[in-house]
């Protein structure tokens, strides 16, 4: 990790791929030990074996919630978030219902992002809301980083990782611009490059995503090295202390 000013910029290994397998997580445990990333985030699935696999290592473990979509219901989502903390994840990245967002159902948008917040708080979790932006306009993306930061989230997600480089560091900054300095944001996308990565660093980016080579983890973890060698500490449980309630706006009643 390294600073930039005064935010520290961390590496996120990703596994997220539908058909990933036992082997590919081994590897992928494997690259994240060695390159001291602050995290590993897999399917679901995977969960409890990339458990056994880090043992006591402090890397935080992450899965994602209401992939890809977001469209399930809040029931679902609350459940997948609590077998996920069950078997051991230690972050949970979860899709906002953007259906509801673009219908005004701002209530449904904000007690799905509660509900998962405050059980990952409960667990001792950090959570983040991925805002897939791709069919939002600026106006909604905004609305919708307003609604998680206002839930609670430690962090917004700029989408669930397949998004391409240059339009990740895009929308890195236009996230970082529509929250407020508690929450941090998550760059989540097909980084190729070591400029790539710099550039979402340089956007807003205090954690950058993705499936990394394992020479591309290597540069990014030396251009981002602290100084005292003290390696890639995990993020940080932040609970809000914003006030909460009905989401402001809300059509539903």
């Amino acid at each position: 990790m390294t600073a930039i000013g005064r935010r520290v910029v961390r590496l996120e290994h990703r596994l997220t791929r539908p058909n990933a397998s036992l082997a590919e997580l081994e590897a992928a445990v494997a690259l994240a030990l060695e390159h001291d990333c602050a995290a590993i985030t897999v399917s679901p699935w995977l969960v409890k074996a990339a458990k056994r696999a880090l043992g006591r290592s402090r890397q935080r473990l992450g899965t994602v919630v209401g992939y890809p979509h977001g469209g399930q219901i809040l029931a679902v989502k609350a459940f997948e978030a609590s077998k996920a903390l069950e078997q051991g994840a230690n972050q949970i990245d979860f899709v906002l219902n953007g259906g509801a967002l673009v219908s005004g159902e701002d209530e449904v948008v904000y007690n799905d992002m509660l509900a998962v917040i405050d059980m990952a708080h409960s667990a001792l979790a950090v959570v983040g809301v991925i805002v897939e932006a791709e069919p939002l306009d600026g106006d909604l993306l905004r609305k919708a980083c307003r609604l998680a930061e206002r839930a609670g989230a430690d962090y917004v997600v700029t989408s669930p990782g397949e998004a391409p480089a240059r339009r990740t560091v895009q929308r890195t900054g236009v996230l970082r611009d529509s929250v407020g300095p508690r929450v941090q944001v998550k760059a989540s996308g097909r980084f190729r490059t070591l400029a790539d990565v710099r550039a979402a660093a340089s956007a807003g980016a205090s954690l950058i995503s993705a499936s990394f080579s394992p020479e591309l983890a290597q540069g990014a973890g030396e251009s981002f090295a602290p100084a005292s060698g003290t390696g890639s500490a995990p993020m940080p449980v932040s609970v809000s202390s914003a006030p909460r309630g009905r989401a402001v706006g809300s059509r539903a009643g």
